[in-house]
């Protein structure tokens, strides 16, 4: 397996599901949205990007894909996390460690 280079921003979720799953399956955004028994709205947000996959919406992919929710939530956890290193990156530098005596 290639390592990630860290500088590249992790997929949104929903990218993957936007470009490989429903088209895999040849699906619309409204009948898949139908199946995971959320509105087209919701899921067209969680496909463009602008809502986070949440620990319910990652059941309801986890399921729809067949590959559990944790690997939805894990790619959110990582997007997330990479975006907010980088927010607060200056912040972050004057924390000290802490160490026990």
């Amino acid at each position: 397996m290639a390592a990630r280079d860290k500088n590249r921003p992790p997929l949104h979720p929903g990218e993957i599901l936007r470009e490989d799953i429903l088209p895999g399956l040849s699906m619309s955004v409204t009948k898949a949205a139908e199946i995971l028994g959320v509105t087209r709205q919701a899921l067209h947000r969680v496909l463009a990007g602008t809502a986070a996959v949440s620990p319910e919406m990652a059941l309801r992919i986890g399921k729809f894909c067949g590959n559990g929710a944790e690997v939805w939530l894990r790619m959110q956890a990582a997007y997330d996390l990479w975006h907010a290193e980088r927010r607060i990156a200056g912040e972050i530098a004057g924390i000290k460690t802490q160490r026990a005596a």
